[in-house]
């Protein structure tokens, strides 16, 4: 089950062969995530919530292959954003990441994932385009009920959002090294900093936990181990949408009864094609399976 609360309709532009080309797709960290892990073969429970004008448009966009679309109604609109790719750079035309959750639709969409997270036994909780449409604590509960009666728990969050969940406890949480820098949770980018902060995350609650540093390659804190992760370098079209793709690479290996170290590759590996294309959340399972047998986890240190 991935947990995508406030996805947006994402309206781009870009330039092909002279003449502008209109893409519209469904967008926001959850979709991306759900849309990598049906790519990899397996499927995904999205449980969402949509409404207003830009609703209509995006709820039939949510339905891909693959995906079992749960969603529920909201009084006020979804987000969205407009970007203009046309000089091969993303510019952003306009946003708005959707209007907080009121008090009835936080109660109908936490139930809505709760029962499918415990039905799944795998859960992602993704994050909004902006804090403030959901509240961290709904985020907390969440993690708890689902841990508590068995589920395994991901998390990809940032900010106040990630500590309610590190206070819930959970199995693995994957961050970025520009989330941790932002928060004021690093003060540097130095190997040392970030190895020091996957302890502390360890400590406050994650089982596992991961650490995307871009082109930089990866870290990686499981078994009580610390790793680097060496990511195959390839030609990037798009960065964004790769630390997506790493944490979709992780779940599904690890719904298929993987282990953390082939659940690690193959993120990488997602998260390294996943640039090369325009499309955020997309690539083909042959290539993530060539790509992961090239992944190099080199043990750093002891997590104690």
């Amino acid at each position: 089950m991935v947990f995508a609360p406030a996805p947006q309709l994402t309206v781009t532009i870009e330039q092909q062969h002279n003449q502008p080309e209109l893409h519209v797709h469904p967008g926001g960290q959850g979709i991306w995530q759900a849309r990598m892990i049906t790519s990899l073969g397996a499927e995904v429970t999205l449980c969402t919530a949509v409404g207003g004008e830009v609703g209509r448009v995006l709820k039939p966009l949510l339905d891909f292959k693959g995906v079992q679309l749960r969603t529920v109604p909201r009084e006020s609109g979804s987000g969205w954003y407009v970007h203009d790719r046309r000089n091969g750079k993303r510019q952003e035309l306009a946003e708005q990441p959707g209007a907080p959750f009121t008090r009835h639709e936080l109660d109908e969409l936490y139930n809505l994932a709760l029962a499918e997270g415990l039905r799944a036994g795998n859960a992602i909780l993704s994050g909004p385009a902006h804090p403030s449409v959901i509240r961290p604590d709904v985020y907390g509960r969440l993690a708890h009920d689902l841990k508590a009666h068995g589920c395994r728990v991901i998390a990809d969050l940032s900010g106040d959002h990630l500590k309610a969940v590190l206070e819930a406890g959970l199995h693995v949480v994957k961050v970025s090294h520009e989330e941790l820098l932002r928060d004021g949770m690093i003060k540097d980018a130095t190997e040392k900093s970030l190895t020091d902060a996957l302890v502390k995350l360890h400590e406050d609650g994650a089982e596992a936990a991961l650490l995307s540093r871009a082109d930089a390659g990866a870290l990686a804190l499981f078994n009580e181990q610390i790793y680097k992760v060496g990511i195959p370098k390839l030609s990037i079209a798009d960065h964004r949408g790769a630390g997506d793709s790493m944490t979709a690479g992780v779940a599904a290996v690890l719904a298929k009864g993987g282990e953390m170290t082939q659940a690690v590759r193959t993120g990488a590996a997602a998260g390294a094609l996943n640039v090369t294309r325009h499309g955020l959340g997309t690539g083909h399972l042959d290539a993530v399976q060539v790509l992961t047998e090239r992944v190099k986890i080199t043990p750093l240190k002891k997590a104690t």
